[in-house]
């Protein structure tokens, strides 16, 4: 359910509500008791982290930009690079 802004035209409350999409938008200023909310027009603020299915399904190929491939990455070319040559004594 995505959280909404409202604002009292009213008195200048400022709240956040969880709602559902289809709810109706709030109108009674829980401060102020007044019908003056206005839904504001916010940014979603939040990220999605780790692996998933939008991290894995819509991609294809080497274009994976899965957790830990940075560090595979890394470890793999210490593992592919030549070892030094001693000298035979």
């Amino acid at each position: 359910m995505p959280i909404y802004e409202y604002r009292c035209q009213g008195c200048g409350h400022e709240l956040e509500a969880l709602q559902k999409m289809s709810d109706a938008p709030l109108v009674d200023c829980p401060q102020c008791q007044q019908a003056e909310l206005t839904k504001k027009i916010s940014a979603a603020g939040f990220r999605l982290k780790g692996g998933g299915w939008y991290e894995t399904d819509f991609k294809s190929g080497n274009k994976k930009n899965l957790v830990g491939d940075a560090a595979k990455a890394g470890s793999k070319q210490k593992e592919s690079a030549p070892a030094p040559s001693t000298p035979a004594s």
